[in-house]
């Protein structure tokens, strides 16, 4: 099996690259951090580039790609800290598609822009649909849909949504009379409230959802496709998490090779030439991971939730780690701020927490796997 890129691949790889070099985005992150309007909107650039269609069939109006070409400019994000709302836009962009709804060639050209209110569904340990918590470690329960006809009135809240505040409509998986329903609201409607705010990382912008009588429009998508947009997410943030890692890493190595102390230099000595190739192998094993995921999007359907959650779980660990090697490697500077390494440490820690978490992953991977086993 050949499994390097494509020539479609690469250029779409370096195409990324290149209009994600207009802004100094690491420079903007550290900024964001006393002055949050600092943070540039790279909105006009994921629109000009036709990220926001990635996903949406070509019959949609999109690029009728498939996930890993997405993950594939996920990375590229990831590797700069860019403020890109790919986790926030796609996930709605495929449910809106799936639908065949009449504002899914609006979202994949970018003049609608669109925020998915994140909804994870059941597991072994967790038989219903829910959401992010406000705080605390229980799970929180969907909004509650009242539907007339294509009119669902909403009522409820959808916590830590990324890009929540910067959205014109939200896509909300709400409990409908029968079950999950995705229902389309104007983020000005009366009766929605979207407290803006970032936490920790200022590279992703977050919102507190509150629906109080709104009312939307119902989009005739099916529990898969509600599925699929949370596997989709999970599979994004986890290419996002690679990315970094792929940029860290060699940042390390140099450093490691041109920082001499008692005469040698420090990548010489054997603790340290172990935390490296540790970085190394959990980020060579996240790649796998990333692999897998797309594969089963397009191809293994029963296989989805158990490889996007692997891929999570393995790349926010890889990240966590890399990270904490970056400010180890670069001693005395890098827990300081002179160097960057703290930026990509907090985007770290608040990433391995959003959409259910590193944690929620790894449980969703036990799971799966376990859900067949039979007793001796």
């Amino acid at each position: 099996m050949d499994l390097s890129l494509t020539d479609e691949q690469e250029f779409l790889r370096e195409a990324a690259r290149g209009a994600l070099k207009r802004v100094d985005t690491v420079a903007a992150a550290r900024e964001a951090l006393e002055d949050e309007t600092k943070r540039p909107d790279l909105w006009k650039t994921i629109v000009e580039a036709g990220w926001t269609g990635l996903l949406t069939s070509e019959d949609g109006g999109g690029a009728g790609l498939g996930l890993y070409d997405a993950m594939l400019v996920a990375q590229e994000c990831g590797r700069v800290l860019a403020p890109v709302p790919l986790v926030s836009t796609l996930p709605a962009a495929t449910v809106l598609d799936a639908a065949g709804d009449e504002a899914s060639a609006a979202v994949a050209s970018g003049e609608l822009r669109v925020a998915w209110l994140p909804a994870a569904p059941p597991t072994d340990q967790e038989p219903r649909w829910t959401t992010d918590p406000k705080g605390g470690i229980l799970r929180a329960t969907l909004p509650t849909a009242t539907v007339d006809g294509s009119t669902a009135t909403l009522s409820g809240a959808v916590h830590w949504v990324l890009d929540a505040a910067q959205a014109e409509a939200l896509l909300v998986t709400a409990e409908g009379p029968d079950g999950p329903i995705a229902v389309l609201v104007d983020a000005s409607a009366s009766g929605v409230t979207v407290e803006g705010l970032w936490r920790y990382d200022a590279t992703r912008p977050l919102g507190h959802v509150t629906l109080d009588g709104a009312q939307g429009r119902v989009v005739a998508a099916d529990e898969l496709a509600l599925r699929r947009a949370w596997h989709v997410a999970q599979g994004l943030l986890a290419a996002e998490a690679v990315g970094t890692v792929d940029a860290l890493l060699p940042v390390a190595i140099a450093y490691a090779k041109e920082r001499h102390t008692f005469g040698r230099a420090i990548g010489s000595y054997q603790a340290l030439k172990h935390q490296l190739v540790e970085v190394l192998r959990l980020l060579e094993n996240a790649k796998s991971l990333l692999i897998y995921a797309a594969w089963a999007h397009e191809n293994a359907p029963d296989e989805l939730s158990l490889a996007t959650a692997a891929a999570r779980s393995g790349a926010e660990h890889a990240l966590d780690v890399a990270t904490r090697v970056q400010i180890s490697v670069h001693g005395g500077i890098g827990a300081t701020w002179e160097h960057d390494a703290p930026l990509f440490f907090r985007r770290a820690q608040l990433q391995r927490r959003l959409l259910g978490g590193a944690g929620g992953a790894t449980d969703r991977v036990a799971g799966e796997l376990l859900g067949g086993v039979v007793p001796a």
